[in-house]
């Protein structure tokens, strides 16, 4: 039987064709609605493509893309329900509408219009969406600013305070496939928020959106209408020339000190993406040998064609820089995702096949930890209630606040007094001052600085993960990823954890199943925490009813809808107390089953296949 889509779906798709200034979508629009007005001609074979025409229109015109994690983030193409064009001239005009009522709060006669910077990485389409940004604020009358080439989404996040900006907007999809890309918001300082020389910072000031402004923003985009009502300038605004990068990397290189060694042989990739020309600049000024690229992976390439997820945490991601090390033996490999905002780092391991390790977000996390300890940093230490537990341990002994915020660094860097901040997911924020986000270039010289430092005295980043699991006990995390095509798929697997909540995990006793919906109160361990809002999520507590027989002091597991990606996302910790270093390997050993039955387990009690974990 021949299917024809509604008329309403038909007239929306075809009024959206008429506005498209893209030929890109325009065409494929264009293409999408004849295959879907020939599915009604009684041929078969037509039929079934017109099928699928329509399910492919009903998807892009279900629903606007909306804010999550890190702002807007989807699939390039035609529709309201994708990254285009028109969904970014509208997404601009809202902002322009929103950051003119803010000014106007705090604004006299005769004050410059506000400023905003725009920033953007090598995928297909980012220059056009910066552009067209660009276009609707000037027109708008504020005063916008491109940077002035593809460069890191922290050279943005850095720009937003180094100017004073009142808003920054980065185009990028981050570590996302080639067909993503993304709008990421950032606010200057409140117009609420006291000023003069003796004012104290406003931690929101060129950190990323939160609730309510981008709520506010949302229903100002929500009011705009045809596209032909938008107005864009086709020129007058500001491109940044090279001091920006400039005064980027001199304070970049403020993070490690000039008197430290600088001894180090360094394997980096950029992963395809804009982080190579600011690291090497960085490790250059900074006083490091120049690493050696992953060839492969050198130059921007917005197709990604060496890794279908260019994610250092992917399967496969880091398999060229794991070849190029093996072949000339480094110290360390260090990775940029393609915005170069996270830090993933590697070091040698006999074990492996491929003669390296990936060290995890909380390694690493633990690692900076350790040596800003040892650098004698004063002020806060943040982490999110996803990653691992030991930055409240190192934070204690070390005499210095800590808090635990939601997921996403536009919560982490919004704590008060806050010196330092770290995710699981390879995000590391080591001068908040400086940028007020993640930043894999910070971070980088950071991890050189340490690797180095233990270098000159025979010693290397492992061994400082032996010392802090013997000093803070063993603290082994790992997680479950499951990738769905339809996300539905996420809230069904949500459901049914909550309808029938597991008992047991693993053999260990679930002690306590928070809904994350409800909120979250402050941990007692978190002096510097408040109550976290709402988020979708649940938390597990674990114990060992048996524990002597492998003597888990705790663990713990977390579930929650990724906010940048179509996945399930599992954080999973176990702690073992490590009370000598003949016991790390033991340890060690104990806590890998335990973390793999978690895994088993809780795919079961989401309704997921263990193949698919």
């Amino acid at each position: 039987m021949a299917l024809t889509p509604p008329p309403d779906l038909l007239s929306r798709a075809r009024a959206w064709l008429a506005e498209d200034p893209d030929p890109d979508t325009r065409s494929e629009l264009a293409e999408l609605l004849a295959r879907a007005e020939c599915g009604d001609c009684g041929d078969t074979a037509c039929s079934e493509e017109g099928a699928r025409a329509w399910s492919a229109l009903s998807e892009r015109f279900a629903e606007p893309l909306r804010f999550g994690t890190a702002g807007l983030r989807g699939a390039l193409g035609a529709g309201p329900n994708r990254m285009n064009r028109c969904v970014v001239i509208r997404t601009a005009a809202g902002l322009a509408a929103f950051l003119k009522d803010r000014a106007a709060r705090r604004s006299e006669d005769g004050s410059p219009a506000p400023l905003v910077v725009i920033g953007y990485d090598a995928r297909h389409k980012s220059r056009d969406f910066a552009e067209d940004t660009a276009g609707v604020l000037t027109a708008a009358g504020l005063r916008a600013a491109l940077l002035p080439e593809p460069l890191p989404t922290p050279v943005l996040a850095f720009a937003v305070r180094h100017l004073g900006a009142a808003a920054g907007v980065a185009i990028t999809a981050s570590h996302n496939p080639a067909r993503d890309n993304g709008y990421k918001v950032y606010l200057g300082a409140s117009p609420d928020a006291p000023e003069g020389p003796d004012a104290p910072d406003d931690p929101g000031a060129g950190a990323q959106l939160v609730p309510p402004a981008d709520e506010e923003i949302a229903a100002r985009v929500a009011k705009i209408g045809p596209l032909a009502g938008v107005p864009r300038a086709e020129s007058g605004w500001e491109v940044l020339d090279g001091s920006l990068l400039a005064a980027y990397l001199e304070r970049a290189v403020g993070v490690v000190d000039p008197a430290t060694p600088r001894d180090l042989a360094v394997v980096y990739t950029p992963l395809h993406g804009v982080g190579r020309g600011t690291f090497a600049a960085a490790f250059k000024r900074a006083g490091f040998p120049a690493p050696t690229v992953v060839t492969e992976q050198a130059e921007p390439d917005p197709d990604f064609p060496t890794t279908p997820f260019p994610n250092p945490e992917e399967r496969g991601a880091m398999a060229l820089a794991f070849r190029t090390a093996s072949a000339i033996g480094p110290d360390i490999v260090i990775a940029n995702d393609p915005d170069a905002d996270r830090c993933a780092v590697a070091v040698p391991d006999r074990t492996s096949r491929e003669g390296w390790r990936m060290l995890r977000g909380d390694e690493v996390g633990a690692l900076l930890a350790a040596h800003l300890v040892h650098k004698r940093v004063s002020g806060t230490f943040a982490t999110s209630i996803v990653s691992s537990s030991v930055l409240g341990r190192i934070a204690d002994s070390a005499g210095l606040p800590y808090a635990e915020t939601l997921t996403g660094f536009k919560w982490l860097t919004r704590v008060p007094g806050l010196r330092y901040a770290y995710e699981e997911a390879l995000g590391y924020c080591v001068d908040p001052d400086g940028v007020r986000d993640k930043d894999g270039i910070t971070a980088a010289l950071l991890v050189a600085e340490l690797a180095a430092v233990l270098k000159e005295s025979g010693r290397t980043l492992q061994d400082l993960l032996d010392d802090l699991a013997l000093s803070y006990g063993l603290h082994a995390t790992d997680q479950l990823a499951v990738r769905v095509e339809d996300p539905k798929q996420l809230a069904a697997a949500m459901d049914r954890l909550r309808e029938q909540p597991p008992k047991v995990l693993a053999g260990l006793r679930v002690e306590s199943a928070e809904d994350l919906a409800e909120g979250v109160p402050a941990p007692p361990s978190a002096a510097g925490s408040a109550p976290l809002p709402p988020t979708e999520g649940l938390r597990y507590r674990l114990s060992d009813p048996a524990q002597e027989s492998r003597a888990i002091e705790s663990a713990r597991v977390i579930v929650r809808p990724s906010g940048t990606e179509p996945k399930l996302k599992c954080y999973l910790e176990v702690v073992l107390p490590v009370p000598s270093s003949d016991m790390l390997a033991p340890a060690r050993a104990s806590a890998a089953a335990t973390l793999a039955a978690l895994r088993h387990d809780l795919a079961a009690a989401a309704g997921l296949p263990p193949e698919r974990a």
